[in-house]
């Protein structure tokens, strides 16, 4: 497979494209007995690209192809893994029709893009498909109605290392992808994984969501609330990237929680808390200490450390509650965000033993 757009990191294909490439290329052999090998899609940009088959069978009333994902130079937990397409004649008048074979999961929960019932195959990729198969049928004379089952063999064990099970999809892994390029690193991936979730949990009633910076974390405000999994929102670094969904699609109450030096850039003014995005100021850091009631001499020191969480640690050998200081600042940015929402919010630290150390009273964001 040969990447259109090179550059310093090596872009890949999304689980969609690789399931339309052995879509198309088990239609191929369905109706003309030879795999095309190898086969050409185009992607939503209008974009033709190429896929080599990793496999291949046929038999009585079925072609199955199958492609493996290259991700390119993104950390995608799906990297390598086959995707396979089996094609079978649909019922007449049926048009294009999907199935979960295994490794797919299948959508339990209200507030995705699918119905319950249905299987994990995202809207654009089935939209690639149709098309696909509707370019294949043209140029070769071939039926519309036709059946698509994918699988992706182990994607049940691979789907545990995503947040499927969290947003209700069972089974297996979800088949993805609005452009059918992967992009490393993609900051976009990861927020429309936050929109999703935000969409389940709003669907099934939640009333208080917590976004957590990482799992130590959200494992903290978990235990600290006693919130149900489906409440519990992967925000990482994007705190920015929540709060603006949650202003268009509020709910009851959000909590942000997250380690004493994320919180701090929260603080600071900054919704992307990414170290790309800037470090913890120091300086900031030292005012708040002056605010919580440190000593001058406590304060001058906060300059000189290696780390927040050795400011944390100084402040706590002269008890001065430097974390509560953090997440009443940290409010005021959150709030910024959230403004006109009607949500509630509150702030959390949680500390690198995995307790909550500060919180701020939930209050409302008019």
């Amino acid at each position: 497979m040969n990447d259109p757009h090179p550059g310093p990191l090596r872009r890949g294909w999304t689980t969609g494209a690789c399931a339309t490439a052995a879509a198309r290329a088990a239609y191929e052999a369905l109706v003309g007995g030879a795999f095309p090998d190898p086969v050409s899609i185009e992607l939503p940009n209008g974009a033709q690209v190429a896929f080599a088959l990793a496999t291949t069978e046929q038999g009585p009333g079925f072609a199955k192809a199958g492609v493996i994902k290259d991700a390119g130079d993104d950390p995608d937990v799906t990297h390598g893994a086959l995707i396979l397409a089996t094609v079978r004649p649909g019922a007449p008048g049926a048009g294009v029709t999907f199935k979960a074979g295994e490794g797919v999961g299948t959508v339990t929960r209200p507030g995705l893009a699918l119905a319950p019932g249905e299987p994990a195959i995202n809207p654009v990729p089935r939209d690639m498909m149709r098309k696909a198969i509707a370019d294949a049928a043209s140029a070769l004379g071939g039926p519309v109605d036709v059946e698509i089952e994918i699988a992706i063999p182990g994607g049940e064990k691979i789907a545990e290392r995503t947040l499927n099970g969290r947003l209700g999809i069972v089974g297996g892994l979800s088949i993805l992808g609005t452009t059918g390029i992967v992009t490393p690193f993609s900051c976009a991936a990861w927020i429309s994984s936050i929109h999703r979730g935000i969409d389940v949990a709003r669907a099934v009633g939640a009333d208080h969501l917590a976004g957590a910076t990482g799992s130590t974390s959200e494992k903290a405000l978990q235990r600290h609330f006693a919130l149900p999994d489906v409440a519990l929102i992967e925000m990482g670094d994007f705190v920015g990237g929540m709060l603006k969904y949650l202003r268009q699609h509020p709910v009851q109450r959000v909590t942000v929680g997250g380690g004493f030096a994320k919180m701090t850039k929260l603080g600071q003014g900054m919704l992307d808390l990414h170290s790309r995005r800037g470090a913890v100021d120091l300086a900031w850091l030292s005012q708040r200490v002056r605010e919580a009631g440190g000593s001058e001499e406590l304060s001058a020191g906060v300059l000189t450390a290696n780390t927040a969480n050795e400011v944390l640690d100084r402040c706590a050998t002269a008890g001065v509650d430097i974390a509560a200081e953090v997440a009443r600042h940290g409010w005021r940015t959150a709030a910024k965000a959230l403004r006109g929402s009607g949500v509630l919010l509150d702030i959390a630290i949680v500390n690198r033993s995995g307790e909550v150390i500060a919180t701020t009273q939930p209050q409302l964001v008019g």
